[in-house]
């Protein structure tokens, strides 16, 4: 959510970023908050005026009293009793006002940094570093699902009967990798300065606003019913959901904190999600990396976060691609992201496993997270990034280390959480 002083004061700036953003049909509502922010600011002028003037009469009617001006009396009491029905008028008036106010605010899109490619959509980001080798295989590499069957850890068949399509059960080895994978994850941000945190894996509907938008929160989060309560699709919500209305000392920042949680996702609009596969499911864990911090060090974070997934996969024996998202494919909350991407040798291409994200002041302001600063408060910026998310990245990981006779290399990396094993072999 922007500063509505910003958009008073350079609305041209709030157009031409939705522009950016392809969001034309958007622009008009520039202009309708500008008139309803007048609207309320003489709406509340005209109510205190009235306040004092009901105050002001109030006090007279006790000297007219004193007087025996029963009569005028009377007449300043008919006053007071119509300025009480106008105040409630302007109450409800203000009610309705800031309710669409607030509408509007939460709907115009954040400022986008100035580096961001502009582009329609997310066939037009632009890959900015690759990393790691590629290796030639000469054998055809299997499908994943292929893999984890041989190895004897995917059961699909059985999830589908107890819980429908988008659901697994991980057996064995596989389950064992899977968690290895968190573990490391975990054990490497720990290793960055990062504090490990489990939050709550349900969050009430303030947060869940406060943290993205109204469309994302369709699109993504289960709602339980009869409860105001959401299933976190992210712990990145409820670690960050943490410090809703709390003002911070300058000295605490940063906050960098690496959460896990299982995470829930609606996946609206991923028509046929595919039922041999792992790659796109309503329930997975996840190892994220959230950061709380000036607004000046907001850019030196952002490319510590992605620095870290690139790091972390390599030591995976993972090759990956950054790919900068354009303007069309941000986020409205969002003021600048990129994809780490993954190779895949079964599709000779890149996929996504990791996002990082520099939000700015938008999820702060939302959730009214302050700093306490020399010159009063402000807000920090929150930046948030991907650290690991199986099974998908274990896609990733099997396809780049499977060998020829389905048996799958474990890095050294993995090994102390594998009890030292260095091959999966098919059962």
């Amino acid at each position: 959510m922007l500063d509505i002083k910003l958009i008073r004061e350079n609305p041209e700036l709030v157009r031409e970023n939705m522009r950016k953003k392809f969001q034309e049909e958007r622009v008009g509502l520039v202009d309708e908050v500008l008139l309803i922010d007048k609207e309320l600011r003489e709406i509340q002028t005209e109510g205190d005026q009235l306040r004092s003037k009901r105050n002001t009469l109030s006090k007279e009617i006790g000297g007219l009293m004193q007087k025996g001006d029963k009569d005028g009396a009377e007449r300043i009491k008919n006053e007071v009793k119509q300025i009480g029905e106008t105040l409630v008028q302007l109450e409800t008036d203000l009610t309705d006002k800031q309710e669409r106010f607030q509408q509007i605010m939460l709907t115009i899109p954040n400022i986008i940094d100035d580096s961001v490619p502009i582009g329609k959509d997310d066939s037009e980001n632009v890959v900015i570093e690759q990393h790691g080798s590629i290796v030639d295989r000469d054998f055809e590499v299997p499908y994943h699902a292929d893999i984890m069957t041989t190895l004897g850890g995917l059961d699909l068949e059985s999830a589908r009967k107890t819980s429908g399509s988008g659901f697994y059960y991980l057996l064995g080895d596989i389950a064992r990798l899977h968690t290895a994978v968190i573990s490391y994850a975990r054990e490497f941000m720990i290793s960055k300065g990062f504090t490990y945190v489990i939050p709550p894996y349900m969050i009430r509907e303030q947060v869940a606003s406060g943290v993205m938008s109204f469309e994302e929160m369709d699109n993504m989060m289960y709602k339980i019913e009869g409860e105001d309560l959401y299933l976190i699709g992210t712990s990145e919500h409820s670690t960050i959901g943490r410090y809703m209305d709390e003002i911070m000392s300058k000295e605490s920042l940063p906050q960098t904190l690496t959460s896990f949680s299982p995470c829930f996702r609606k996946e609206v609009g991923a028509h046929g999600i595919e039922e041999r596969g792992v790659y796109r499911v309503h329930q997975f864990e996840k190892q994220e990396m959230v950061v709380l911090c000036e607004p000046e060090e907001s850019k030196e974070w952002f490319d510590k976060l992605y620095k870290y997934s690139v790091e972390l996969f390599l030591n995976l024996d993972v090759p990956v691609q950054v790919l900068e998202c354009c303007s069309g494919d941000l986020a409205d909350l969002k003021v600048k992201s990129v994809d780490i991407e993954a190779w895949s040798p079964r599709q000779q291409k890149y996929f996504e496993v990791c996002s990082a994200s520099n939000l700015g002041e938008a999820q702060a302001r939302r959730l009214k997270i302050r700093v306490n600063g020399e010159n009063g408060t402000y807000y920090p910026h929150t930046l948030n990034n991907t650290v690991v998310a199986p099974p998908r990245m274990l896609i990733a990981f099997l396809e780049n280390n499977v060998n020829a006779d389905g048996s799958v290399n474990i890095p050294e990396a993995l090994r102390p959480y594998m009890g030292n094993q260095a091959v999966i072999s098919p059962k």
